[in-house]
């Protein structure tokens, strides 16, 4: 089973265009990284609201990910851009309940 999640996150008015390429950057190369089964951020209807889908075949490939030397800038870079933290929702394959 997949390891899935919807983050989403404010992005401060003054920082959404570097945000923007920051977020392209690491939408061209998430998907060559071993375990990454998709990557892809999002606009919100809310202003200045953003959201990542992401998809690893388990959750070592996702701290692979946070820890690649080529992601750590893209990331530091995203974090820096958003206006407070983010929320992270997990989500399940419908054949399973998160209960069990």
């Amino acid at each position: 089973m997949a390891y899935s999640f919807l983050s989403r996150f404010k992005v401060r008015d003054d920082k959404q265009d570097e945000f923007i390429d920051l977020a392209r950057k690491m939408e061209k190369q998430a998907p060559d990284e071993p375990g990454t089964l998709h990557f892809q951020f999002f606009r919100l209807g809310d202003p200045g609201m953003f959201a990542v889908l992401e998809s690893f075949v388990d959750e070592a490939a996702d701290k692979a990910h946070m820890e690649y030397p080529q992601n750590k800038p893209l990331i530091d870079g995203m974090i820096a851009c958003m206006d407070g933290s983010y929320e992270r929702e997990l989500l399940f394959d419908l054949g399973r309940h998160p209960e069990g």
